[in-house]
């Protein structure tokens, strides 16, 4: 199974170009879910999320629909003290998971947090407090790409993020890459200019990917399919709906047999 969609949904600067002009935010997410059936959640990143949210924005969606979560940053980046974290972003995935509506949590792991023993460690017990919750992990620094890790990895069932973004010495490479039965493929863009030095956020992500570039990822989204249950593709350049943009290309794409 194949799923599209985007890297949140909520985003203001999306109106006049996905949205219509004069949305209300809480509308977003049942327009959204007439064209996609996925999406991934990005706000529980900077606070856990409740049971109560998750349980609110099932209501809006199709059956058919499912959210990924991303994991909140004190799971992620601080991964201290953080027992009662785990905890508490588990059971406020009970609506989701009571619905069939997870598709999977992503701990999206810092630039700083490279390879050893201490963080092999750490990531094993991130699976151990999640339970059997089907989980991804997104590296941002190239030294965890290595057959040893990646067999650590299928030993814990998790699955690998692989990710398109600018090629600078130590971030990831474009490489398909599978370690459980969930394929995950997040679309940052190529913002060169703007990786590193930008004074607002949402820069680095604002980049329209061309039918080239994306055309280059088809081979490897095949070769995930015939080794995953479901492949997530996620596109993260938001700024003004150039996420929209770039999950119809993909759809597009792949929906194509001469694509393959």
């Amino acid at each position: 199974m194949l799923r599209i969609g985007t890297s949140g949904y909520s985003y203001a600067d999306w109106k006049g170009f996905f949205y219509p002009p004069k949305i209300k935010q809480s509308d977003m997410l049942p327009f959204y879910a007439r064209e996609f059936q996925t999406v991934e959640i990005n706000f529980t990143y900077y606070r856990p999320p409740t049971a109560g949210t998750l349980a609110a924005m099932a209501a809006k969606v199709p059956d058919n629909f499912v959210f990924t979560i991303k994991a909140t940053k004190e799971m992620t980046h601080e991964r201290e003290d953080n027992d009662a974290v785990f905890a508490e972003y588990v059971a406020a995935l009970a609506p989701l998971i009571e619905q069939n509506k997870l598709g999977c949590v992503l701990a999206q792991f810092p630039a700083s947090f490279r390879q050893s023993e201490a963080e092999r460690g750490y990531l094993a017990r991130f699976r151990e407090r999640m339970g059997e919750l089907p989980l991804v992990f997104e590296f941002r620094q190239r030294s965890w790409l290595d057959p040893a890790m990646l067999e650590f990895l299928r030993a814990l069932n998790v699955g690998f993020c692989c990710v398109d973004e600018p090629q600078f010495e130590g971030l990831m490479p474009p490489v398909a890459v599978a370690t459980s039965d969930i394929g995950y493929v997040r679309f940052h863009g190529r913002n060169y200019a703007k990786w590193w030095q930008h004074e607002h956020a949402w820069e680095r992500y604002s980049y329209t990917y061309s039918e080239d570039e994306l055309r280059e990822w088809v081979p490897r989204i095949r070769e995930l399919q015939q080794r995953c249950k479901v492949v997530y593709l996620f596109a993260n350049n938001h700024y003004q709906s150039q996420a929209v943009a770039t999950a119809r290309q993909l759809t597009a794409l792949l929906e194509t047999p001469s694509a393959a």
